[in-house]
Formats: C-alpha cells, sequence, structure tokens
C-alpha cells in the first residue's frame, strides 16, 4: 500500500512524496526474525555453558566439576608468559565470568543451605571469602598483565582459592549432603542449576 505525505520546500510550498508501507513492513518483519533468531542464540550460549553442571548429577558434584575447570584455566593462564597479553586478557575475562556464575550458585543456594543446616559462622566465611575473590580479580584487572607483579598476583590467588575449594568439597560439602534428604538434594540441585542458568 502507498501513502502520500506532504512537507514544505524551503519557499514554504507544499509537496507531495509517496512513501511505500510495504517496506516498512518487511523492515518490521526482519527485525522481529532478528530479534528471535538472537534471543534462541542466547538461549543456546546459556544452555551451552550450564550443561556440564546441569549433567554432572548432585549439586556437590558440579560444583567440583566446576572447581576442576576453574583450575584448568588458572593452569593455562599460568602457562602464558609476558608476551602473550591479549591471551592473558581473553582468559581472565573467561576466569571471571566462570567465578561469578559459580559464586551466585554457591551464595544464591549452597550458602543459604548451609546456614539451614546449622552451619551459619562456615557459610558467612565462605561468603567473606568471594569477596576476596571479586579483590583478586580487581587487583589482576589493573596490573599490568605483562609485569611479572601479575604473575605473582595470579599465583597467590590461585593459592587461596584452592584453599576455599578444598575446605568445600573435603568438608563442608559432604556433610550438608549427608545431612540432607535425596529429595532435598535433588531440590538443591534443580535450584542451583537454576541460578546459574540465569547468569551463564
Amino acid at each position: 500500500m502507498n501513502t502520500t505525505t506532504a512537507t514544505r520546500d524551503k519557499n514554504g510550498r507544499f509537496t507531495g512524496s509517496k512513501r511505500s508501507s510495504g517496506n516498512f513492513g518487511m523492515i518490521a518483519s526482519a527485525a522481529a526474525g532478528g530479534a528471535a533468531l538472537g534471543l534462541l542464540a542466547m538461549l543456546g550460549r546459556k544452555a551451552a555453558v550450564q550443561a556440564p553442571t546441569a549433567l554432572a548429577g548432585n549439586w556437590d558434584e558440579a560444583l567440583a566439576l566446576e572447581h576442576a575447570a576453574t583450575r584448568k584455566v588458572f593452569d593455562a593462564l599460568e602457562a602464558t608468559d609476558e608476551t602473550n597479553t591479549t591471551k592473558r586478557s581473553m582468559l581472565l575475562s573467561h576466569l571471571k565470568h566462570a567465578l561469578m556464575k559459580h559464586a551466585i550458585e554457591e551464595e544464591n543456594v549452597i550458602y543459604p543451605a548451609l546456614r539451614e543446616a546449622g552451619q551459619r559462622e562456615a557459610a558467612d566465611a565462605l561468603n567473606q571469602e568471594h569477596g576476596y575473590v571479586k579483590q583478586y580479580l580487581y587487583e589482576l584487572e589493573n596490573i599490568p598483565n605483562a609485569s611479572p607483579d601479575w604473575l605473582a598476583k595470579l599465583k597467590e590467588f590461585r593459592a587461596d582459592i584452592e584453599t576455599h575449594m578444598r575446605e568445600e568439597e573435603d568438608s563442608l560439602f559432604p556433610m550438608l549432603r549427608a545431612q540432607l534428604s535425596e529429595e532435598k538434594n535433588k531440590a538443591l540441585t534443580l535450584l542451583m542449576n537454576k541460578e546459574g542458568f540465569k547468569v551463564a
């Protein structure tokens, strides 16, 4: 369908121009299709990021798998040298995202369950340690990554985070899982995966 619009020229006279509304419909359809494809791509990416955790089994096994993946990123970072600044930046960005997702899962689901199971002090200490994880990430982003100080800070970060992960895997998580019924463990697993998917 064509429409005519009237406008004034520089002398104040009306001029008419024809515009096709069919073009607008085609553009709107293309935009809607593009938005739908973008949404599907985002959901697919989120599912791919969360899939290893979701398929790992119970919540504690899934978190241990994420810990192992974190160690692999640290391995890759430590294998770089001061000439690999781009690779260091990319790996650090990957590490930051993985740890952020992991922290959301623990802070929003597992640590509250620990508090509910009578382990308030332990849950609060773990939560506080997550604050130091964020501090390390901040410092690594603000130290030039070609500097020897960067690698030293990375190694310090790894030592601290591995202590945190061992405490969870060796002591607190097995204790919590043993205290909960199978039904409650399954519910915790589903809830943790839901939280992880939100930020994947």
